[in-house]
């Protein structure tokens, strides 16, 4: 059974100080930065309303911390803006590595309290089918390897619309999490689920898109969220989604994700 953990450090509110423009067509925009480090890769991506003005991405399994600075500064520096200019930030919560995915949380945590500014919290799952085109009568799973014989997964609608929590789960035991005859699947766990679900009688793909997520279809879903909700629904700090608990303990026996381990 799938047990999602949510870390149960206290969060921090961030005062509303933001204020959206309006576009020639009267809605609203926002100049937003979006991050990821939770998975195998590091990306950022700046949106001006739909314009991408920044976008940068890097296969990365290790040294995250090390590489986003120079990295959002690079992507800061392209679109010519400071971050004074930022209204909105959104950042991958999980599931991820538990390292890369504290260091795009601390950082956007960081510039969102500095600035004053909402910060939305995408679920890996969700950003990796983000750019997935399915049939209308097509599922998609987004799926990540979990090792041990295990996949992280998300099932989606052809429009995006979650039909799942985000879960980990064994892979012959995948099947019976997705409802439907036909699934077009994504992420790194994406071969192993499309082999167990074909070797139930579904129909399976592979999708094209990438394996990875990537900040830009971050910065898409939060900027829909934000048009929807307004910003001031996004002011408290979005905790890490945990799907499995850390193999290791510190000193005392106390879990690195928990309150006085970090």
């Amino acid at each position: 059974m799938a047990i999602r953990r949510v870390s149960s450090t206290a969060v921090r509110v961030f005062p509303s100080t933001t204020s959206a423009r309006s576009s020639d067509d009267g809605a609203s925009v926002l100049t937003l930065l979006a991050l990821d480090t939770a998975q195998g890769a590091l990306s950022v991506a700046i949106l001006d309303g739909p314009r991408v003005l920044a976008h940068r991405v890097e296969a990365r399994t290790r040294g995250h911390a090390e590489a986003l600075m120079p990295v959002l500064e690079a992507a800061m520096a392209e679109a010519g803006l400071g971050f004074g200019d930022l209204l909105a930030l959104a950042v991958t919560v999980g599931p991820g590595t538990f390292t890369g995915l504290r260091v795009g949380l601390a950082a956007a945590r960081g510039l969102a309290l500095a600035r004053r500014l909402p910060l939305v919290g995408v679920t890996t799952l969700e950003a990796v089918a983000e750019p997935v085109t399915a049939e209308a009568d097509e599922a998609i799973a987004a799926a990540f390897d979990a090792k041990r014989g295990e996949i992280y997964l998300e099932a989606f609608d052809a429009k995006h619309a979650s039909l799942s929590e985000p879960m980990i789960v064994a892979i012959e035991e995948a099947p019976a999490r997705i409802s439907g005859d036909a699934v077009v699947c994504v992420g790194t766990g994406a071969a192993l689920l499309a082999s167990a679900l074909t070797a139930r009688g579904v129909k399976a793909r592979l999708s094209l898109a990438p394996a990875q997520p990537d900040a830009l279809s971050v910065a898409r879903i939060a900027a829909a969220r934000l048009a929807t909700f307004g910003p001031d629904r996004f002011r408290v700090a979005p905790a890490p989604l945990y799907l499995r608990a850390p193999d290791a303990k510190l000193p005392g026996g106390l879990d690195p994700i928990l309150p006085g381990a970090a």
